[in-house]
């Protein structure tokens, strides 16, 4: 597959670049990026929830009544959970909600939905985008020229981390910026345009080719 090279006004540059098959020609495996991305939300919780059990709660342990004769159940303690203002029975506890997922796994997971993100014609190449200083303004003007700033959602994929460009482009809703290897399923999924440098492309392509020739 065959992508043309944008400059940052949104110009065609007359350059085209093929996309790897080894990274963007895979036959998704919805299953997989479907576990990715359910273990990502996973550890995106807290698990911070708490409710008191009868141990935790402050009232009298007196027992209420006499054991026979009122024609009602038992009941001791106050704190039990079948009165107002007693524990909470099998409430929630902090928890991690956590889960482990293999490495190879994660790795067809990605590459499914790179190859997925190909497949619908949601993939673009632009030239390496610098900034001097940190400018929102800057950035914008350059999502103008490409056509970006359209209220969708884009992921920008550089080599490397530039501080410049991650402060200007933070405060810009439904844009988000990011490493080969910090890409996730989840991110990838969740975008409408995955906006790649040609740097940022060649550094996907080592990443996975090596991981590929590695195993």
């Amino acid at each position: 597959m065959e992508l043309s090279v944008f400059n940052s006004k949104g110009e065609d540059t007359g350059r085209k670049v093929t996309l790897s098959d080894a990274v963007f020609g895979h036959e998704p495996n919805e299953h997989v990026m479907y576990l990715d991305v359910k273990q990502y939300l996973a550890n995106q919780r807290q698990g911070t929830h708490k409710s008191k059990q009868r141990a935790e709660v402050a009232r009298t342990t007196k027992k209420l009544k006499k054991q026979k004769g009122t024609g009602g159940a038992r009941a001791g303690s106050m704190k039990s959970g079948v009165f107002v203002g007693g524990g909470r029975m099998f409430g929630p506890q902090p928890r991690d909600y956590g889960f482990k997922l293999n490495k190879k796994t994660k790795r067809v997971a990605r590459l499914s939905a790179l190859s997925v993100l190909a497949r619908e014609g949601k993939v673009a190449l632009v030239e390496n985008l610098t900034l001097s200083t940190p400018k929102t303004k800057e950035f914008v003007a350059i999502l103008d020229g490409l056509k970006l700033n359209n209220g969708r959602k884009t992921l920008y994929v550089a080599a490397e981390a530039d501080k410049n460009l991650l402060l200007s482009a933070r405060n810009v809703q439904k844009v988000k910026i990011a490493t080969p290897v910090a890409l996730n399923t989840h991110d990838l999924l969740n975008t409408d345009t995955l906006l790649l440098s040609e740097e940022g492309l060649r550094s996907l392509e080592q990443l996975y080719t090596a991981n590929n020739s590695a195993e």
